[in-house]
């Protein structure tokens, strides 16, 4: 469950690491020396001792290296088990009733709760307010799934033949802890303008269905996301044990419901190409998200004779991320929920349910409550959040420009300064690394973040303030961007060692400079 393109600093690669069988320990490190690169970037460089060349160590780490150390836990402790017993519980109940506020209580999030509180209603009576499941339901959402799979698996691209700039067909993916490189098939795009070109055509043209088609099915369709979601879940849990994609790639922890939750196998796939962190993360849910916001747009219109403003200004933001994704569908190869996450339930129904029905609430919302908002606000909400787009997409492609060139390049005028790392994959061999030191990447360790924040902002503010619905999406986001950079500092601190303690000293802060 994520935001298109959350990028990780650690993932600074060489794009064609090198390794020998002798891996670096930091901890052996004698000198720190800065030295000039040909092309005049500036690198940290860690000496080693050659008396100890041949102790094979963690980097950093105080004890011989573990394979596969870095990735999701191995243990679990008591805390994470009810943790993860919470989410499992909490999450659909909580989209459940997000959905009941908006359908029945104009979506007052409130409401509801003081109901029940002052016993004008029990909580069955709440459930009974539940969306019906319907047949017509079940065959849209067949028919979406199955026209994904095909866009996905059966047509290959050819959107990068043809567009200038666009990378995509077939790529290699990072580096997976058992030392594999997996090619994915990057069609993204060209699944997004087909099947908004067909949404069109038959809305319009040949009128098979309204274009409020979704919004109007929209309950019923939540019982089919829940059902798709807990099927790939645990068929994924069952693979992962019995016919497993990379057996090298698998953690088990001593808890079923956590290794449930969080997945067992790295990169699961049936045949060559189906991969399903790729397919499911981008494919039913983002590839929607435009879809899901026009439909509620077209439901404005429907109901009231026009579009609001506000309704244009979510639906544009959004749209701005979502083709933002599918442009650099190559980079979400290099993202934590590709380098890092293994596919459980966390991302199988997270991406099927909570991506689709949390992350669309500002549309939803404003067919219940149409917001035209004064032009001072509507301005302001343009500049927030075309400058959080720019702040994202700026520190991203300074990144991917350092990681093109490998570090032969100038960031804001300059040679680029980064620390060169090496870590070790669970093969035994040692890999190179660089992390960015220079233009957004000096100022905080996840900027992006903080640009991808502000445009999270810009969405629920679009909403006006009469109700705190619309506003859940960025405190979530806030919650899940501060939790992933913790995360992801974890990881690379177990991957790196003291190598990222270095880093973390010359660039101190998270996402604001001097705040946090």
């Amino acid at each position: 469950m994520s935001t298109p393109q959350e990028f990780l600093q650690e993932e600074l690669e060489e794009p064609h690491s090198q390794h020998d069988s002798h891996p670096l320990n930091p901890d052996m490190a004698k000198v720190q020396q800065r030295t000039r690169m040909p092309s005049g970037s500036e690198t940290l460089v860690l000496e080693r001792d050659p008396q100890l060349e041949d102790v094979k160590f963690a980097n950093g780490a105080s004890s011989p290296i573990k394979p596969g150390q870095w990735g999701r836990a191995w243990e679990v402790n008591l805390f994470t088990y009810v943790g993860v017993l919470l989410l499992l519980t909490a999450c659909p109940l909580l989209v459940l009733y997000f959905y009941i506020a908006c359908d029945k209580y104009q979506c007052s999030l409130t409401t509801p709760l003081l109901e029940v509180y002052h016993g004008e209603a029990t909580l069955h009576d709440l459930w009974l307010k539940a969306p019906a499941m319907t047949a017509k339901a079940w065959k849209v959402g067949a028919i979406w799934l199955m026209w994904q799979i095909f866009l996905y698996v059966g047509l290959p691209d050819v959107f990068h033949k043809i567009i200038p700039g666009y990378v995509g067909g077939v790529r290699p993916g990072a580096r997976t802890p058992a030392g594999l490189v997996n090619d994915y098939n990057v069609n993204g795009l060209q699944a997004w303008a087909i099947t908004h070109i067909v949404f069109f055509a038959n809305a319009f043209y040949f009128h098979w269905f309204s274009p409020t088609i979704i919004f109007d099915n929209w309950g019923g369709l939540l019982w089919v996301a829940n059902t798709m979601g807990y099927a790939v879940s645990i068929f994924a849990f069952v693979k992962a044990h019995y016919f497993p994609t990379c057996a090298a790639d698998r953690k088990f922890s001593s808890n079923f419901v956590y290794d449930f939750m969080m997945g067992v196998e790295f990169n699961p796939r049936i045949g060559k190409w189906f991969d399903f962190k790729l397919f499911f993360n981008g494919r039913p849910g983002i590839v929607a998200w435009t879809l899901i916001n026009l439909s509620a747009a077209f439901k404005q219109y429907e109901l009231y004779g026009h579009v609001t403003n506000s309704m244009i200004l979510v639906n544009v933001l959004q749209a701005m991320y979502v083709m933002d994704y599918f442009w650099n569908e190559h980079w979400y190869l290099h993202t934590i929920d590709i380098c890092h996450d293994h596919f459980g339930w966390y991302l199988g129904w997270g991406d099927c349910v909570w991506l689709p029905w949390m992350y669309t609430l500002q549309g939803q919302y404003l067919v219940y409550n149409p917001v035209q908002l004064s032009t001072f606000h509507c301005l302001a909400m343009w500049g927030l959040g075309l400058g959080g787009y720019y702040i994202f997409r700026a520190v991203n492609r300074q990144k991917d420009l350092f990681r093109r060139t490998d570090g032969n390049c100038l960031i804001w005028g300059k040679p680029p300064k980064y620390l060169q790392c090496s870590y070790i994959s669970s093969d035994g061999k040692r890999h190179q690394s660089k992390l960015l030191l220079s233009g957004w990447w000096g100022l905080a360790r996840h900027f992006n973040y903080t640009g991808d924040l502000m445009g999270c902002l810009a969405y629920c503010m679009s909403c006006g303030f009469g109700h705190l619905l619309p506003y859940f999406y960025i405190v979530f986001m806030l919650i899940l961007l501060i939790h992933r950079c913790l995360r992801d500092e974890e990881r690379c601190r177990s991957k790196y060692g003291n190598q990222w303690d270095k880093y973390e000293s010359l660039v101190p802060y998270r996402l604001l400079p001097g705040v946090f």
